[in-house]
């Protein structure tokens, strides 16, 4: 992108007061990188390389590093760095085993293609307090929650240590439009305001969005910097190439020309509510912004498992202009807009007159109702080309893809049952792909025991594989025992919201052992089997399952039926019965 119409301003300086960069002189690259061969290399997850390229090009200044035990405790603790600045998210490299490396030696950082990323000199080794974390950044400690999910796989151990970084991560998407901070800086300048407000949502744009964003513009005399993350949000969002497509729709036709500039940043979320906001804001400091829009429920996941939101709907933007001047970032927030159709326009909804509130409407659920349908959403809600990028995107729900996912005990019933689903869906001409837990330990898991980590595992793998699936529009029926609550949240997280339907198939262990079909519950009892769910080892009830069903009171074809009219409820499947076959013969 070129932006050269204006004489350059000068824009906010960096959080900290300079940009760190840490990438080598390419011309130091070809020794480096022979040296890095001859290391011992950590991979890093995906999250980890987007952190690293954060900080690596100045976008987490002033850290430049992955965090030290001083400063990760001071920033769990205090929201602060060791030396008192204000940053509220900790930035952490786990490992599994402090044998992986030695303190004082170098280790090779990879990504997860095996491509080599940098070089970190291990300064320290240490224990991060996993249960202060979730509750101090996330606020709770609810499984539910997808940052307190996946830290249950992080490493017992971080490490930390200089950085050299011989190369970022690699893109082939929207590469015009993943600037740096000093490319965007350079942009932002040319377009001749020194006051920049920043914008992120994880949706598509739509109009009640450009209303809060133009109104920012207008009431500050700011560039508008759209800035999606692009690097991880929550699983099930809408994935960031239709949403860069809305965006790039919405800044080439919305916006005055001149006005405004869009860049994806490589921002993995941690969806932490009230600290993220804060977070975000003093991050697009060191992309030009003197102010940031914080709107209601900003970074927000949802509901916890109690189906209550997990933060306030106001906290994240009261937490950011609490610490505004601290971060040297003006906050600029609002309360929900509402759709008056009498002026065709939208207003917050703390400026108009209470009568109206009727019509406040949540964007989540107009979007959701109208895609599910296959409808394209109208014009009041967000703009023709929007609407059609999303219409491509969202077949409607009865081609859309759904998990069916059974738990309960070993002979409660899972696969009966969801055989029988499985056979009424093709009547309704749902293709399906069933993963039994017995099959897919012959095959997908073979040569993983029954210790805890290995059955994590094995869900994990089959969560995996089902939400690629659904992914790609298909119907999925998983039936694993899945003992462990924690674990099911995981894969709950890998699908869109409501693509994920857990049914918990209550049946007593009494009942099970009596019906131990396959001998298993003999032989745990006869120690021949260790760990065996509900006689060694412990089964994890669901909290709150989309479905529950009694297999003591009620046949599996019945059960079958109740699953397939929720379906139909849901609109995943035709709620039209399939035509009896009267006679074959002619």
């Amino acid at each position: 992108m070129v932006f050269d119409q204006n004489e350059k301003v000068t824009l906010i300086s960096p959080y900290g007061g300079k940009l760190i960069d840490l990438l080598i002189d390419e011309a130091d690259r070809d020794s480096l990188f022979s040296y890095s061969t001859s290391l011992r290399s950590i991979q890093l997850t995906r999250r980890q390389a987007c952190d690293l390229e954060m900080m690596t090009v100045g976008g987490f200044s002033p850290i430049d590093r992955f965090m030290s035990e001083s400063d990760y405790r001071s920033v769990v603790r205090d929201m602060r760095l060791s030396d008192g600045t204000v940053f509220p998210i900790p930035v952490t490299l786990s490992i599994d085993s402090p044998e992986l490396v030695e303190t004082g030696s170098d280790v090779t950082l990879r990504d997860e293609r095996n491509n080599v990323l940098a070089i970190m000199r291990v300064d320290e080794i240490y224990q991060p307090d996993r249960d202060a974390e979730a509750f101090a950044v996330a606020g709770t400690g609810d499984g539910k929650h997808p940052l307190v999910a996946e830290m249950t796989r992080w490493g017992r151990y971080n490490i930390s240590g200089q950085l050299t970084v011989l190369s970022l991560p690699k893109y082939f998407d929207n590469r015009d439009l993943r600037l740096s901070p000093h490319e965007v800086r350079a942009g932002l300048s040319s377009l001749g305001r020194s006051n920049v407000v920043a914008f992120q949502t994880r949706n598509p744009l739509h109009n009640a969005h450009l209303a809060m964003t133009t109104r920012a513009m207008n009431e500050i005399d700011a560039t508008l910097l759209l800035h999606p993350a692009v690097g991880m949000t929550k699983d099930g969002d809408i994935d960031h190439f239709t949403r860069v497509r809305s965006y790039r729709a919405v800044a080439r036709d919305a916006y005055a020309s001149g006005t405004a500039m869009l860049a994806l940043i490589p921002l993995a979320m941690r969806m932490a509510g009230p600290r993220e906001a804060v977070w975000h804001a003093l991050i697009r400091r060191n992309y030009g912004a003197s102010h940031f829009i914080v709107g209601r429920d900003h970074a927000s996941p949802g509901v916890d498992s109690s189906g209550v939101p997990f933060y306030s709907p106001s906290a994240a933007g009261e937490l950011a202009e609490t610490h505004s001047r601290n971060i040297g970032v003006e906050i600029v927030s609002f309360d929900e807009f509402v759709y008056l159709p009498d002026d065709d326009r939208y207003e917050e909804i703390g400026k108009i007159n209470k009568t109206v509130r009727t019509l406040s409407l949540s964007g989540t659920q107009v979007r959701e109702d109208y895609l599910n349908m296959g409808k394209l959403l109208p014009p009041w809600f967000t703009r023709p080309e929007v609407a059609a990028i999303l219409a491509e995107s969202y077949p409607p729900l009865s081609r859309q893809g759904v998990c069916l996912w059974f738990t309960g005990l070993s002979g409660s019933g899972k696969s009966t049952t969801a055989e029988n689903v499985s056979t009424m869906l093709l009547e309704h001409g749902r293709q399906v792909t069933m993963l039994d837990g017995d099959v897919v330990r012959t095959n997908l898991s073979k040569g993983l025991g029954f210790s805890r980590k290995d059955r994590e595992t094995n869900i994990r793998r089959i969560g995996f594989v089902a939400s690629e699936i659904a992914r790609h529009g298909g119907f999925v029926i998983c039936a694993a025992v899945s003992p462990y609550r924690q674990t099911r949240n995981e894969v709950r997280q890998m699908f869109r919201d409501g693509q994920f339907i857990e049914i918990f198939v209550d049946t007593p262990l009494s009942v099970c052992e009596g019906r131990d079909t396959k001998g298993m519950y003999a032989k745990a009892r006869r120690g021949e089997i260790a760990n065996f769910t509900g006689i060694g080892d412990t089964y994890e009830i669901p909290e709150s399952p989309e479905i529950t069903l009694n297999t003591t009171k009620r046949a599996a074809p019945d059960n079958a039926s109740d699953i397939i009219r929720f379906l139909a409820t849901k609109g995943f499947i035709d709620s039209t019965e399939p035509e009896p076959v009267v006679d074959s013969y002619i």
